[in-house]
């Protein structure tokens, strides 16, 4: 990655800015964590009119001739709102030079906005190498020119020769909000980690239709699975699948109902028969798994803890969606692991 160059002039004196004293409640951010944090850091200090803190953010090459020069640029700047976007860096010489996009909305005494865009360079010198004093990381260089953007979608791209940010994962985000705004309130609020709920394992599934031509492309479905509670002995999870026709659905999971008969109607004694009576669909996925190399989702239900009553179905990947291919139920509670198959669809086409 190449290093991009700006002009040493980053600040602006706007005509027609009246002086105006900035609000005294303006948030104080000093924060040298990242380069996008010492960016915001500045322009906390210029809206709380701190201008010797944000004077002290820039290294050697300042952004004025000197510092009263630096404070009168901002006369009549009544506030200024500050959006960075995708950070690049790369090393060189014993130091760490950032690439931070930058968009400013300043705000004359009128209530005038006019918006500012372009880029800041920040460097951070090897610690080990440095003597005393220590240079904390600092603001090299920028320049700002004036944007006909709107303020919400004026932050560059990406900055001189660096990458653009990556491309903002649309499917995986209409996901998220799908279910956070269905199960939020239903899940567990951590995952089994200490995690918050609602970021997903995600997997993308290739695959030709069972009418496509050889020259034909490969389509994709992505997957997503949310955990969603632990109990005892079951663990829930919610999935939802993408794809370029239908978008992001809820996967549902067929089921069959079942009639089950025990000898002298005592569910602790010998199963007499099981009968399929019909079929629905559930939401939930009781202690589930993907695996992409078979492209099946597996459930499993313990009906009580020690596991020896059960039920669980195998759902395969076929032409963009997930159908139940065999379901095996263990019906009786006598203490051991001994399903029987009630359906099986794994020759279907």
């Amino acid at each position: 990655m190449k290093r991009a160059v700006f002009a040493a002039t980053v600040f602006f004196s706007v005509a027609g800015f009246t002086q105006s004293a900035l609000a005294a409640d303006a948030p104080y951010i000093d924060d040298r964590s990242s380069a996008d944090a010492v960016v915001r850091s500045l322009y906390s200090a210029i809206n709380r009119h701190e201008f010797a803190r944000a004077w002290g953010y820039f290294g050697d090459t300042k952004p004025a001739k000197d510092f009263n020069a630096f404070v009168k640029g901002y006369d009549g700047t009544d506030s200024v709102e500050v959006k960075t976007g995708a950070v690049s860096n790369e090393g060189a010489a014993g130091s760490i030079y950032y690439s931070v996009p930058v968009a400013i909305q300043a705000t004359d005494k009128k209530g005038e906005a006019k918006i500012f865009a372009g880029c800041y360079t920040v460097r951070q010198v090897n610690a080990q190498i440095q003597e005393p004093p220590f240079q904390p990381i600092f603001i090299d260089k920028g320049a700002l020119k004036p944007s006909t953007e709107d303020f919400d979608s004026a932050v560059p791209a990406s900055c001189g020769d660096g990458p653009p940010p990556p491309k903002k994962d649309e499917a995986l985000e209409q996901a998220k909000k799908a279910f956070l705004a269905t199960y939020g309130d239903q899940c567990d609020k951590e995952d089994p980690n200490g995690k918050p709920i609602g970021e997903p394992e995600a997997y993308s599934i290739h695959y030709k239709d069972k009418d496509a031509q050889p020259n034909d492309p490969e389509r994709e479905t992505r997957l997503f699975r949310f955990f969603c509670s632990m109990a005892a002995y079951n663990e829930t999870a919610v999935y939802y699948i993408a794809d370029d026709v239908n978008g992001v659905t809820q996967l549902q999971f067929t089921e069959p109902d079942l009639d089950i008969r025990y000898e002298n109607n005592n569910s602790e004694g010998k199963v007499e028969s099981i009968h399929i009576i019909g079929f629905k669909t559930s939401g939930w996925a009781t202690n589930s798994d993907y695996d992409d190399n078979t492209k099946t989702i597996t459930t499993s239900n313990k009906w009580r803890g020690v596991g020896d009553a059960s039920s669980s179905g195998t759902y395969l990947f076929r032409n963009g969606d997930f159908s139940l291919v065999q379901y095996d139920v263990d019906a009786s509670y006598d203490g051991e692991i001994n399903p029987q198959t009630v359906i099986d669809y794994n020759t279907a086409p």
